[in-house]
């Protein structure tokens, strides 16, 4: 039946009735209108609307048909997470909060020094020696008020990632190290949360997703942490100083594509980048099923957490 109601049921009463004398049939009315509905205690819910202000902002974003409105008004209720304000939680934040996520967290226990402004374009010179993580909320709040950062001046270890990463929906993993890629992935895979992650070095960045259902994941990409002396950080081999701002723009893409539900994510497939030559690679990932963290058998609730700073400090494979 198609069923009309009004704020209190009247109109609605009198619209029904003048369609039925039209010789429309299964015409209804709601009794008590919305309002009755409501007070009855029965389920509503209103519909996805933005302020005015909202309108203009996002409107090349609501003309999209993928995206429209309710899309917008989803990515406003959203909330992702940013392991590190630094070279990749920069971009990525950055296009983030302009996009309108609602919330953003950002995790780092550094301050800003000199040596980070070639490409770590969340800070200012006027910002060496502040807090990371205050630097990145006057900046994303500069570029979107609509955005609530959430600032974690901390390192996330084993005590603390379950109540870090468990209210978000998107983490971002922009780690510098592997220990902190391991734990994310992990905790990840305990808590059935999707991981867009990046990593850069000197000319090449490369990219990929870790789904919520966590096959493959990190420890299927890199069993073992490489050797020390294989895996030097920017500080020890330097970095090219706009290429994490390519592979952080493309992390905050597949952060929304994966909100929206829109288009094919990366997950089984590594992206890898080569400024030098301007080339785009594509491997595919395979899920590991002797894989400790998402192999056959594995209950992913149960992954234990360890202390990853040791794992990687280990013995050289």
């Amino acid at each position: 039946p198609v069923v009309l109601y009004c704020a209190a049921g009247t109109r609605s009463v009198l619209a029904v009735r003048s369609l039925l004398e039209l010789g429309y049939a299964n015409v209804r009315w709601l009794t008590g209108g919305f309002g009755g509905w409501k007070k009855a205690g029965l389920p509503w819910e209103m519909p996805a609307a933005l302020r005015g202000d909202q309108e203009a902002r996002y409107s090349r974003h609501t003309m999209l048909p993928e995206v429209g409105v309710v899309g917008q008004v989803k990515l406003l209720k959203s909330k992702v997470l940013c392991i590190g304000a630094g070279g990749l939680g920069s971009p990525s934040s950055m296009y983030l909060a302009a996009a309108g996520i609602g919330t953003i967290g950002m995790i780092d226990d550094d301050v800003v020094d000199a040596s980070n402004l070639q490409r770590q374009i969340l800070h200012g010179t006027d910002r060496v020696g502040t807090a990371k993580v205050e630097s990145a909320e006057l900046t994303l709040r500069g570029l979107n008020p609509d955005v609530k950062v959430d600032k974690h001046r901390t390192r996330i270890t084993a005590d603390n990632a379950i109540e870090l990463i468990t209210p978000y929906d998107v983490i971002i993993d922009g780690a510098d190290n592997f220990a902190t890629r391991y734990l994310v992935n992990d905790v990840a895979l305990r808590l059935g949360k999707p991981v867009i992650h990046a990593s850069i070095f000197r000319f090449e960045g490369q990219l990929t997703v870790f789904p919520a259902n966590g096959s493959p994941c990190y420890r299927c990409l890199y069993p073992q942490p490489p050797p020390a002396d294989e895996a030097p950080s920017c500080a020890e081999a330097g970095v090219l100083g706009v290429l994490p701002g390519v592979m952080g723009v493309l992390q905050a893409t597949e952060a929304i594509k994966l909100l929206l539900g829109l288009g094919e994510s990366l997950a089984g497939r590594l992206l890898v980048y080569d400024a030098l030559r301007v080339k785009f690679r594509e491997l595919k990932l395979r899920r590991d099923p002797k894989c400790p963290t998402c192999g056959d058998g594995v209950d992913r609730t149960k992954i234990p957490l360890i202390d990853y700073e040791q794992f990687c400090a280990g013995p050289k494979h």
